[in-house]
């Protein structure tokens, strides 16, 4: 999924959470977000992820303008095409780790042919944790049925919430690479937050936010500006 931001704004009454910011990020391309906390960087990914939409300016998925969209719109866009890894997991905690990957599906009434929720997890090393409730599971197992979750319905946009944040150095880095190998796999664009130029290393993409605005950015064919204000 291609992504394009133009002198996109988002404000919450007074405060101007981002903004403005301008780029293109190519379909394929694994990016890594980074900035210090209140950057704006979730923000920007709610935004990606049609979960806000901009207070002024355009974020267009694939050249479709997701102001423009209506909630039920935006809601299939999110089932269909999206797959987010939140930082703190967002698991229904009575559900089976099987079952908490099955619910992207459930919700959009597709059918697990071929078992795919299943192999995903037996792919992320939890095959004999199927049916463990998610609550009785440790934070690195949690993180990886997040990740098999984002990852059922094949998006074409897969955003990640400093999904390594709260794993140790080696779980953390199994994440990050569990989530480009994916999208490499699926062909999706990657957008991942981070705060880790550790796990930023492992991405040849970056685009840091500060106060809300583009510090600095390299991406493919030198696409990147910052809006207004450049």
């Amino acid at each position: 999924m291609s992504i394009q931001v133009e002198q996109v704004e988002k404000t919450f009454g007074s405060v101007r959470a981002l903004g403005p910011v301008g780029f293109v990020i190519p379909q394929g391309t694994q990016l890594a977000l980074l900035g210090e906390s209140g950057s704006g960087k979730s923000t920007l990914l709610n935004l990606l992820g049609c979960t806000e939409i901009p207070t002024k300016g355009r974020v267009l998925l694939d050249g479709r303008d997701t102001a423009t969209l209506s909630d039920s719109e935006l809601s299939k866009l999110r089932l269909s095409t999206l797959g987010y890894v939140h930082q703190f997991f967002d698991l229904v905690s009575d559900l089976s780790a099987l079952e908490n990957v099955l619910l992207p599906q459930w919700l959009s009434g597709v059918r697990d042919h071929g078992g795919r929720a299943e192999q995903l997890l037996r792919e992320l090393g939890l095959g004999a944790r199927l049916h463990q409730l998610a609550a009785n599971l440790s934070g690195g197992e949690q993180q990886r049925v997040a990740i098999a979750r984002a990852l059922v319905l094949s998006p074409k946009l897969l955003l990640a919430d400093e999904p390594s944040g709260s794993l140790d150095s080696q779980n953390g880095a199994q994440v990050v690479q569990l989530l480009r190998q994916s999208a490499e796999q699926l062909g999706a664009t990657l957008v991942m937050a981070t705060h880790s130029q550790a796990a930023a290393s492992q991405f040849r993409y970056h685009l840091r936010l500060r106060d809300g605005r583009v510090e600095h950015a390299e991406l493919p064919s030198s696409t990147s500006s910052e809006g207004a204000a450049q």
